[in-house]
Parts: structure tokens; C-alpha cells; sequence
């Protein structure tokens, strides 16, 4: 294993439990959502006006 790894391995053990890493996908995912909801809801406005 190269020494890098080996750093990058002790470091990430310091850490206790999931906090930052469960934290990143939560606002990604919710960022993802959002992003979802506009796409999809774009698509039903009426830019036609065919009155």
C-alpha cells in the first residue's frame, strides 16, 4: 500500500461515525431533488398560450 494510502487511511479512522459523509449525501440528494422536481415540472407550464 503506498504511503499515501496509508496516511488517507489513518486520517478517515480518526473520524467517529458517519457524520460528514451521511451529511454530504443528504444535501446532495436533496439538491437532486430539487433538481428532478424543476425538470420535470418544467415541462407542464403553457408556453403556447393557444387560446
Amino acid at each position: 500500500m503506498p504511503e499515501s494510502a496509508t496516511w488517507l487511511a489513518a486520517a478517515a479512522s480518526d473520524q467517529q461515525g458517519p457524520g460528514a459523509t451521511l451529511r454530504i449525501v443528504l444535501i446532495v440528494s436533496m439538491v437532486g431533488a430539487v433538481f428532478l422536481a424543476w425538470f420535470l415540472l418544467r415541462g407542464y407550464s403553457d408556453n403556447d398560450k393557444n387560446d
